[in-house]
């Protein structure tokens, strides 16, 4: 027997067109939005906000597809795409970037790999490297 409601299963959340919506979002799963959201969204999957689609807030995901209008801070572990039509107005941190001509944004932009593959490991027989400081 296949169990269908599961609670650890990340659902797919929409926020239709012609939708507007006030306050703070967190999701476990992936979440397009189509409406206007003021407020934070922060999501463990990935966010797509469509052409019509628009945040006044900050954004924290994994991955992001952005082709309508933000007005935010923005924070994508992998992968943050901009399509033709994205408008950012707000600072950019990623771990990957790729913009299609048109697209266009105002702030600054950082591309940093995540946390966990900038750790660096020290083998057992290994001593960590100490440098001096000469003043």
């Amino acid at each position: 027997m296949v169990k269908n409601n599961l609670p650890d299963a990340p659902s797919i959340n929409l926020l239709g067109a012609g939708t507007t919506l006030k306050g703070d979002i967190t999701s476990s799963g992936d979440f397009r939005i189509d409406g206007t959201m003021v407020g934070s969204i922060n999501s463990k999957g990935k966010i797509i906000v469509g052409t019509t689609g628009k945040i006044d807030g900050d954004v924290v995901c994994q991955n992001a597809d952005i082709s309508g209008e933000l007005k935010a801070n923005i924070t994508v572990t992998e992968l943050l795409t901009l399509k033709a039509t994205a408008k950012i107005h707000g600072d950019i941190r990623t771990g990957k970037l790729a913009i299609e001509s048109g697209a266009s944004f105002s702030g600054t932009c950082s591309m940093e790999e995540p946390s966990f593959k900038r750790e660096k490991l020290v083998l057992e027989n290994e001593k960590p490297i100490v440098k001096e400081k000469i003043l």
